[in-house]
């Protein structure tokens, strides 16, 4: 694809160069004589089981001096602190979503020409044009812990191509029809972009109806059904938009599991789209519909961050892209991304999913954190409100009035799976995790990784075992890791 550059955007061409530099261009090296590839494995983490309306308690032991009194404590508008938020979805249930998309965030094989699936990476039969970033891509918690970036793919339940086996064929180079891109994400692609963080909305369904709001509730009752089956008991609660009609929003508004929503434009008449500050978001945003926009390019997309952090962060607007297909392209600027604001950069974007953003934000306005004094210990207690088809029971907490080197130990009832912390401002911030299974996700991973022993799975297992907080389980990971 071409694009006319003006002089600006030749500035931010010659970004984006010095950014790529650090990909690979030979082949994929993941299978080298120690690691022949493995079958694949479906994995889920068992969603129906998650924790909800979590009530955790942190305790600090601290040293004498501390003024109790001023002692304040709050969630933030962003998780880990950050000061500007991107979100990207990914429309059309696109087989690029993780061949590209997932696959360049979590430093998996990209390929120019072709896709692949989940049992062909697995399996090491991959396209012969693959290259690699040499790095994930993502952005850390503050205490320098990574958290790699999460988007938003739109799912096809009710289409039979997302059952659609994958032809595994390792060594055959007579033709490459098996990677072809396919009609879209299959289940099992799907799996494993949940596994990493991946939030998934509903988008088109199967009716010829489409401006028939009955008939799209129906299908949208339909779609979440197979949803619930195929991703042990994880509903939906997002929307993205498709082909601007607005009749998938005003269905979706009668439609209780859907709480939030984004778009591209806004009709003359029927639901508005509303641009999201939030700095400014004084609401959980139940309901609301939330602007995004398809860019002619990655420049574009590059132009309009760069012109939202030259306002104060009260002032900007998060950046929220639309999007189709990917190719190494985009990939491309996803790198830009984290080597200028995530985590080999300044460290001040906070990428989640939409389903993720809306659940922090719903944290922040109807959560507490209250704090009880015994003595030098302060214990804090933080409830989490939830609603139905929730899945990311984790804030940032920010507790004025101490400094990290006052705390002699921090511990947390059982609740609390994920730990963190470190000074702020005036103050510590906190990042608890109260995902119910989170050591027995680090496990699969870390299993994984002893199937194959190949340095893609370490990093992998390495990145899931470092969200547990301090414990004998997670010191015996970490050993497990290093043999």
């Amino acid at each position: 694809m071409c694009f006319t550059i003006n002089p600006y955007k030749t500035i931010l061409v010659g970004l984006l160069i010095i950014f790529t530099s650090c990909i690979d261009k030979d082949v994929y090296q993941e299978n080298t004589e120690n690691n022949q590839g493995t079958e694949y494995v479906r994995y889920l983490y068992p969603y129906e089981n998650e924790a909800q309306n979590v009530m955790a308690e942190i305790m600090l032991e601290t040293d004498n001096g501390i003024d109790t009194d001023i002692m304040e404590a709050e969630i933030p508008v962003l998780k880990y602190n950050k000061s500007w938020l991107f979100m990207l979805t990914q429309d059309d249930c696109k087989h690029a979503a993780y061949s590209t998309t997932w696959a360049a965030i979590n430093g998996k094989p990209l390929s120019y020409n072709y896709y692949y699936s989940a049992e062909q990476l697995a399996a090491g039969d991959l396209p012969p044009d693959v290259l690699y970033f040499k790095k994930t891509l993502g952005s850390t918690d503050g205490t320098g812990k990574e958290v790699r970036f999460a988007f938003t793919t739109t799912l096809a339940p009710e289409w039979e191509w997302m059952d659609a086996k994958t032809d595994v064929n390792k060594g055959f180079t007579k033709n490459y029809a098996r990677f072809y891109m396919k009609s879209g994400l299959t289940w099992n692609n799907m799996y494993e972009m949940l596994a990493y963080g991946t939030g998934i909305a509903f988008h088109d369904v199967n009716t010829e109806a489409v401006n028939q709001e009955d008939s799209i509730i129906k299908h949208y009752t339909l779609s979440q059904q197979i949803i619930l089956n195929k991703l042990s008991g994880r509903g939906c609660k997002t929307l993205a938009e498709p082909s601007g009609n607005k009749t998938y929003v005003t269905a979706a508004f009668n439609y209780a599991p859907i709480v939030i929503m984004t778009a591209q434009n806004t009709a003359a008449t029927g639901p508005q789209v509303v641009p999201l500050y939030p700095f400014n978001v004084q609401t959980d945003l139940h309901k609301g519909l939330l602007e995004r926009t398809f860019y002619d390019s990655s420049y574009d997309i590059v132009s309009k961050i760069e012109s939202e952090l030259r306002k104060s962060k009260e002032e900007r607007q998060a950046v929220h892209v639309g999007i189709h297909g990917t190719g190494v392209t985009f990939a491309e600027f996803l790198l830009w991304l984290n080597n200028t604001y995530g985590k080999d950069g300044d460290d001040s974007v906070w990428f989640p999913s939409l389903e993720e953003y809306y659940e922090y934000n719903y944290y922040r306005v109807h959560g507490s954190v209250t704090k009880e004094i015994n003595g030098n210990t302060i214990k804090l207690k933080i409830s989490l409100p939830s609603q139905q088809y929730f899945y990311y029971p984790s804030v940032t907490v920010n507790l004025s009035g101490i400094k990290k080197e006052q705390i002699k130990q921090i511990t947390s009832d059982n609740k609390v799976t994920g730990l963190s912390y470190t000074d702020y401002e005036d103050g510590v911030m906190l990042n608890i995790d109260c995902r119910k299974y989170l050591v027995e996700h680090a496990t699969h991973f870390v299993e994984k990784y002893e199937s194959d022993f190949s340095v893609f799975s370490r990093n992998d297992a390495s990145y899931f075992v470092d969200m547990l907080k301090d414990s004998e389980i997670k010191s015996n990971l970490q050993e497990r890791l290093r043999r």
